[in-house]
């Protein structure tokens, strides 16, 4: 969630993601698309908050959640797990089973819903370049509404399978329920129910089941209350599946079977994967993870060292209200100078020289240090009534990124509690600035 304002909004990627799952994920601040299209380093927490702010689960990999997908993207890259199957002439690997077609995956969400009706059908085979999915507009008598499945496949010991079933953060996300839970076989299953738009500026209704098993089998069910997830008026309160029912779809033994059936490359061949570590999820970085969490055997800033040092810079005379933080380089604060919440976080990046370039224009100021400073004032990134987010970003000589945020709301998704965040630029630069990062360039 940190660092930027929107390059393109979270809400408007939500139809295509799904289907285009085999692109990299775009984050929403252009200086984190910069930075993460050169080091992958994508925020844990930007994929929780993506999860039920509008992005579908299949690209989670999530802003709550990581899919890798097993296609090519169209781009000639492998973005998966590589495992099983048998290798074949040009590195290709034959599927453990035969390619499950659209139709057949239209026919199997069809029989695990309820009786209704089914219109507006379309599908892609788990042999498909750009990956497998159906989605159908389903309609039980009470209103139509829009129903998606996704397919894909994803390291089951790594973070990224861990945070694709964690609940996402309310400081970044709105829902009203979110469970997770594991199954006997040991499988992890995440049940959201959230909305489409995260400043709820259309009442629509997104909800959705993620599961990840044991052997890395990913398969995501997503409805809405509306016959499309955008553009199409509220039919119904909720939408149709409860959450016992969703939980019924998307544990279905067909999906598993048809993730086996999607043809995979081997390890270390294209941008998703590596010979000795899992890949990154979906992510066209090398190295790290989508969150920006270091691969096995790598380093980095842990968001709970983090925390101590953001907490000892915070100007005096503001509580903290709420406190948190999702693990690597990120972690954040509500703090309240007693005039309204004000949501504050901070990214530290260890190992960013090569960014600078992207991050930092000609009109950046140099300290006599070396270090690159840039200040930016604008609209909050997550499109709540009347948020502002004012950042100050540095880049030292030895590599080390530190980003503060402040927004003029206890969250990046909730309408503005006050005038202004209540830090104040030079505040926000004195943290980013302060000599107590020093340490964090080795981590």
């Amino acid at each position: 969630m940190p660092v930027e304002h929107d390059e393109i909004p979270f809400d408007d990627r939500l139809g295509t993601a799904l289907r285009q799952a085999g692109d990299s994920f775009e984050t929403d601040g252009a200086a984190l698309v910069a930075a993460g299209r050169t080091r992958g380093r994508r925020l844990r927490l930007r994929r929780r908050a993506a999860v039920v702010g509008g992005v579908t689960g299949i690209a989670l990999a999530g802003v709550g959640g990581a899919l890798l997908v097993p296609w090519d993207g169209g781009q000639g890259t492998e973005r998966s797990v590589a495992s099983g199957g048998t290798p074949g002439p040009g590195g290709s690997v034959t599927p453990d089973r035969a390619a499950v077609t659209g139709p057949d995956l239209l026919r199997t969400l069809e029989s695990l819903l309820p009786e209704g009706t089914f219109s507006v059908k379309e599908a892609r085979s788990t042999d498909h370049r750009q990956g497998p999915y159906a989605r159908l507009v389903f309609d039980d008598g009470h209103g139509q509404a829009a129903v998606e499945v996704g397919l894909g496949r994803i390291d089951a010991d790594s973070e990224q399978a861990e945070e694709a079933t964690t609940c996402p953060d309310k400081a970044f996300a709105q829902y009203d329920a979110c469970e997770r839970s594991e199954l006997p076989d040991g499988s992890a299953l995440m049940i959201v129910q959230g909305y489409e738009y995260p400043d709820r500026r259309v009442d629509t209704k997104y909800w959705y089941a993620q599961l990840v098993t044991p052997q890395g089998q990913q398969v995501s069910v997503m409805e809405w209350n509306a016959s499309a997830e955008k553009d199409a008026p509220v039919t119904r309160p909720d939408p149709p599946l409860s959450p016992a029912q969703l939980k019924s779809v998307v544990t279905a033994a067909e999906w598993r079977a048809a993730v086996d059936s999607i043809p995979r490359k081997p390890a270390g061949k294209g941008t998703g994967g590596t010979e000795s570590a899992p890949p990154a999820s979906g992510d066209p970085g090398a190295g790290t993870s989508e969150a920006g969490t270091p691969e096995a055997g790598t380093s980095g800033a842990d968001g709970r060292s983090v925390r101590p040092t953001f907490l000892s810079l915070l100007p005096q005379g503001v509580e903290v209200v709420t406190k948190g933080d999702q693990g690597s380089e990120f972690t954040y604060v509500v703090v309240d100078d007693g005039k309204g919440r004000s949501l504050v976080q901070i990214n530290v990046q260890p190992g960013m020289s090569d960014t600078e370039d992207q991050l930092f224009g000609p009109d950046a100021e140099t300290l006599p240090d070396g270090t690159k400073v840039t200040a930016r004032q604008g609209p909050g990134e997550k499109g709540g009534s009347g948020v502002v987010m004012w950042t100050v970003d540095t880049l030292r000589a030895d590599g080390l990124r530190v980003v503060v945020s402040a927004f003029n709301s206890g969250a990046q998704n909730t309408p503005a509690t006050r005038d202004e965040p209540a830090l104040t630029m030079e505040q926000l630069r004195k943290i980013a600035t302060s000599g107590k990062w020093r340490d964090f360039a080795d981590r």
